[in-house]
This record gives structure tokens, sequence and C-alpha cells, in this order.
């Protein structure tokens, strides 16, 4: 996946506070923000970029709305004042956001992907990724979706949702992974270290 001359960036996606909102509805995988901490923490202790976005909403009175509690970052997963930050209003994390030259200027052609939904901004996000031909991994345990009734107006469970949503990546835009694959990761490789005069970008 990643080299010692090519650190792969973790993008953390829309966790903020509206997401633990009782209204969102039924969700899966409980344990996604312990793992998405897991991953950040990681990330840190080897320097590797960590790119944190957040969703800005354009309909008033949305939980994301900007200047509402809901648009803030879940504290335990606030940026540091060095990790750049994305602000978004639409599903895709690379739409109107300068985020691919932000990758691109600092040579970023991995991508490990947490967050929430899977079936909407985690999934368009990994969509965009693919189609630019960045080797793009989506955590599976490290993302999360909420419930909701498909077309025909069936019931899908948040399970039966995030499934069918990694399935539509699986192999086309993206490699899906785990948690423990991803640290695994961190600890076969390290950041290049910086020759004399240089600073991190990251």
């Amino acid at each position: 996946m990643a080299t010692n001359k090519q650190p792969a960036a973790l993008i953390i996606i829309d966790m903020q506070r509206g997401m633990n909102d009782p209204t969102a509805g039924e969700r899966n995988n409980p344990g996604a923000e312990s793992n998405i901490q897991r991953l950040l923490a990681g990330w840190r202790n080897t320097d590797w970029p960590v790119v944190h976005v957040r969703h800005n909403s354009r309909t008033p009175g949305s939980p994301f709305w900007p200047g509402q509690p809901g648009a803030e970052f879940q504290p335990a997963l606030a940026p540091l004042s060095h990790e750049h930050v994305v602000e978004k209003n639409v599903p895709d994390a690379f739409t109107h956001s300068g985020l691919e030259r932000w990758l691109n200027v600092r040579g970023i052609k991995q991508l490990v992907i947490v967050g929430v939904s899977t079936s909407n901004s985690v999934e368009a996000t990994a969509r965009t990724a693919g189609n630019l031909g960045l080797d793009t991994h989506v955590v599976a345990d490290a993302t999360f979706t909420f419930a909701k009734r498909d077309y025909a107006g069936t019931y899908r469970t948040a399970n039966e949702v995030h499934a069918m949503s990694l399935a539509n990546l699986e192999g086309e835009y993206a490699a899906i992974i785990h948690t423990n694959d991803a640290l695994t990761l961190l600890t076969a490789f390290r950041p290049y270290p910086l020759q004399s005069g240089e600073f991190s970008a990251y």
C-alpha cells in the first residue's frame, strides 16, 4: 500500500457532533469511533499526514449548519493545529475543496478513509479518489452508516446499507480493509527522514 517514500494520508470524514444526534436513526459499528481514534493516534505517532473533513450544510436547521454545535468536530477527534482541514457542503470531499491539489502538492497517492457515513460521504469520496487513480483504502470497521429504506420501500438495516456500500466500492474504487490492517501498515513503514534544513509539510 504505502512505501517509505510515499506515506498514506488518513482521511477522517465528517466526524462531527451532529453525527451523534439520535434523530439520525439506527446506525451500525458502535466501535467505529474507537477504531478511528486508534488510527488517528497511530498516524500522529508516525507523523503521517492527516486530513479532517467537515461538512457544512446548506440546509437551514440542519445540525451541520455552520456555527451550530453539531457542525463542530467531536472532541476526541478534533484536528491539531498543523493538521489539514477540508470544508465541504456536498458528500464528496474532493468537490470544490482543494483536496486533490493539497494531495498532489505533497505527492500523496495513497489514502486510508474512515468516518461517516459509509453510504454517503465515505462512498462518494472513495469513488472520486479511485477515479483519480489514488491508491484508496476504506476501513470497514472505522466507518458507519444509518438504516434507510431502499428505492422499492424495503427497510434496510444499517449493517445492510453499510455492506452494500462497501460492496459498491470494493475492487473498483477502493480496497476494503480493517483497522488492524491499517495499524500493521504503520509498523511496517516509517516516513522518509527529513533532509537537513527541511521541515514536515504534513
